[in-house]
């Protein structure tokens, strides 16, 4: 019942000897999904033993080449280890030109399709679901069109109690009702309630990557309430204006969003590569928001049931 988040690069513009720029891979319950696809990322799958042909979604932020230049690569390696599964790509309108440009450029014909999705919305929508998992967009303050995004597994159904089942002797076609809720219906059971043959329902899970973007409120609504949240830190407080000016944002307002989202553990990243040391970056925000984690390359964070 994996909800892993496994960081490949958490540094911004420019790539340095201990920190990649934005990649990162989100395994919920053996589906591999990517959000952006800096230059070097393929590097970062081996290195932190990331199965390349498990990750069929790729969402990309926005078009700055810290979060893309790094997916043509990827593309064309898929095609070499022989893909046939669809890959599917949700980002900006114009990356679908640039991705089959490059590819015509070289003359590559993929042995997979691939289908593009593109984000053109200023408000969160819907891009992705399937029977367990929902993934929305989250309009973010920058100074191109950019999107983070909300991964939320959808509610789960009450689980069933094998030995009281057992006890009632309930029919097998009477279950899928029972884990909806609804009270077992027929001669016997007419004193028993759903909550007498079941468990409460494991909790969904959820998070949200917010890189780049301006301090801006108006995410607080969209990830209210999220096991974890990655909020872009570009900066240290004291270059707050230098943020404002990039579109980025500060360690310590990265952790006001926190807060005012009741979040339950925040992760920052998208440092600049100015900073050596991470260590100021989770001081600055457990001043303001305690459960904090300045990520590293490598890291991997589980959020548990």
């Amino acid at each position: 019942m994996k909800f892993d988040i496994t960081i490949l690069g958490c540094g911004s513009a420019t790539p340095t000897l201990v920190r990649n720029p934005t990649s990162q891979v989100v395994n919920i319950m053996e589906r591999y999904m990517m959000i952006d696809c800096a230059e070097g990322t393929q590097l970062q799958l081996r290195k932190y033993k990331v199965a390349f042909q498990k990750i069929d979604h790729i969402f990309i932020s926005h078009l700055h080449g810290d979060h893309y230049l790094g997916l043509v690569g990827l593309i064309s390696s898929f095609h070499l280890f022989g893909r046939n599964k669809t890959l599917h790509i949700y980002g900006p309108v114009e990356l679908e030109r640039i991705i089959f440009d490059q590819l015509k450029a070289s003359n590559t014909f993929l042995c997979y399709q691939i289908e593009f999705h593109a984000l053109i919305n200023n408000s969160t929508e819907l891009i992705f679901q399937d029977n367990i998992l929902e993934v929305h967009t989250i309009p973010l303050n920058h100074r191109i069109y950019c999107n983070g995004f909300l991964f939320k597994e959808k509610k789960k159904e009450r689980r069933l109690s094998k030995e009281l089942i057992t006890k009632y002797n309930i029919p097998v076609e009477m279950m899928p009702k029972l884990k909806k809720g609804e009270d077992p219906i027929g001669e016997g059971w007419d004193d028993l309630k759903n909550k007498d043959l079941t468990l409460p329902a494991q909790r969904s899970r959820s998070y949200a990557f917010c890189s780049d973007t301006r301090y801006s409120e108006s995410i607080v609504p969209l990830i209210q309430n999220v096991d974890v949240l990655y909020h872009e830190s570009t900066f240290l407080d004291d270059m707050k204006d230098r943020a404002k000016s990039t579109f980025h944002s500060t360690a310590k307002q990265a952790a006001m969003i926190a807060i005012k989202a009741n979040v339950n553990e925040l992760l920052l990243g998208h440092y600049s590569a100015r900073y050596l040391s991470i260590v100021g970056f989770e001081k600055e925000a457990k001043e303001v928001f305690a459960n904090v984690k300045a990520v590293k390359d490598g890291d991997t964070i589980s959020i548990p049931l």
